[in-house]
């Protein structure tokens, strides 16, 4: 029996108060839906549909650019009338013989294994209900329950009795169905309700009154129910996800000098003996080798650091490749196109861009080094800069091994240093360099004598 997943994420998301959907905020700094659809996509379905609804051509204009759609279908619910009514605009295009998950774009941390097991109870049975235990149950739909436990039915607050009220179980809103049984469950939903609306949730009362088995499952972890529909409630739940990226770290064997300091909004894989220490971010794919060390208010993005490295305070490294033993900061900025070669130093208030650094080689202040290549054991003075930009084009600098650059000096590209030449301090090269030479490249000094400074008048 195949899967389908029915992803909702048709709301306006009002108590957001913004102009971009609900769904594609971001959380862990991808959007709330990315989430979901990892999720759905481990339980390889046959499909899936998400159902959009406000700003639906923004989330498919997102999606377009940056997802794997071979599997998604797009479903849009022009007026929205409740989650009964959105799962209806779904349901033309599956088959009778599949099991229906419903999952919601504004539930983003629900956990693979969870739905997995979801999805298993209700192909055991007809229907299965995610479930919850808390101490919060105010505003939530509440499990009502017969005196063998089995679920009897679903009641949203508004329409829950006193009693009722003080039931803690809850129901998450994520379900999973009997394809066959749900369309005819569908089209007996009818909008009774405080809300004017189409429940799903009244699925569950008419599957027991048609004689069909109702099965549940308790979630574990009350994150990955939890729903957002405001901005404090993502941040609360961008809390409970980021600790948990730090504690998985920590048992892998990461020092972090304190996981409530520490930002992991996408992919990272670390070597032995790694240390992070506070405020460090770490975006897109990111690599750490062994013995890496990642100083404070450190951020990394899609790089590869190799191992023995360190990245020095306050240093924003990004689209770099790091060989071993390498040195970066503090204040240093590596932009995307930056190879450093082994034991390379790029020191503080540096600035690189599509460069390779060579073997041994030093940058080690206030200098900017774009679009060259520097080989082995290459010294660079404060105050150097790589003038490759004419203002129209850019060009390149190729500096040799053992080339010695002093301070304050402009290399004007396209321009070649030759193998252990020297450029003295203070010099605007813009003619190439044999191999060995001094190149001086400065106005010639005067001293006047008596010259008297200026006064305040």
């Amino acid at each position: 029996m195949s899967t389908v997943v029915v992803v909702l994420a048709a709301g306006k998301g009002t108590r957001m108060y913004s102009d971009i959907p609900k769904v594609l905020h971001l959380l862990g700094g991808r959007p709330m839906l990315s989430h979901v659809l990892a999720a759905a996509r481990t339980l390889n379905p046959e499909k899936i549909q998400v159902v959009t609804g406000f700003q639906a051509t923004m989330i498919h204009q997102y999606y377009a650019m940056r997802d794997d759609l071979s599997c998604i279908s797009w479903i849009e619910q022009a007026e929205q009338l409740g989650t009964g009514h959105a799962v209806m605009q779904a349901m033309p295009d599956i088959t009778d013989n599949s099991t229906v998950l419903v999952l919601y774009g504004d539930v983003p941390l629900v956990n693979s294994q969870t739905i997995k097991r979801l999805v298993e109870t209700a192909k055991a049975t007809d229907i299965a209900v995610l479930t919850l235990i808390t101490d919060k149950p105010h505003g939530l739909g509440r499990i009502i329950r017969d005196e063998h436990g089995k679920v009897t039915a679903i009641v949203e607050e508004k329409d829950a009795t006193q009693a009722q009220k003080q039931i803690r179980e809850i129901n998450t809103g994520i379900m999973a169905f009997s394809a066959l049984h749900l369309k005819k469950w569908l089209k007996a939903l009818n909008t009774n309700n405080a809300q004017g609306e189409y429940y799903l949730t009244d699925t569950v009362a008419i599957a027991n009154a048609s004689g069909k088995t109702v099965g549940s499952l308790c979630a574990e972890d009350e994150a990955e129910v939890q729903g957002v529909n405001n901005r404090l409630q993502l941040a609360e739940l961008e809390r409970s996800y980021q600790l948990a990226q730090a504690k998985k770290l920590l048992i892998q064997g990461v020092t972090l000098s304190d996981p409530c300091r520490f930002d992991q909004r996408g992919d990272l894989s670390a070597g032995r003996d790694v240390s992070i220490d506070v405020n460090v971010i770490i975006e897109g794919d990111v690599k750490l080798g062994d013995r890496v060390k990642i100083g404070p208010n450190v951020t990394i993005i899609n790089s590869k650091i190799g191992d023995d490295c360190e990245i020095l305070a306050n240093s924003h490294v990004e689209g770099s490749i790091l060989a071993s033993g390498c040195s970066v900061g503090p204040f240093a900025r590596l932009r995307s196109g930056t190879e450093l070669k082994a034991g390379a130093k790029i020191g503080n208030f540096v600035e690189t861009k599509k460069s390779v650094i060579g073997q041994a080689s030093k940058v080690n202040h206030l200098s900017y080094i774009g679009d060259s290549t520097l080989g082995d054991s290459v010294n660079i003075g404060a105050g150097t800069i790589t003038c490759n930009y004419d203002g129209v084009n850019k060009h390149k600098t190729n500096i040799k091994d053992g080339v010695f650059v002093g301070s304050n000096t402009a290399l004007v590209a396209p321009i070649n240093i030759g193998k252990n030449a020297t450029i003295a301090a203070g010099s605007v090269i813009t003619a190439d360099v044999p191999d060995g030479d001094l190149s001086v490249a400065r106005g010639k000094q005067r001293n006047i004598p008596g010259w008297k400074r200026p006064v305040k008048k």
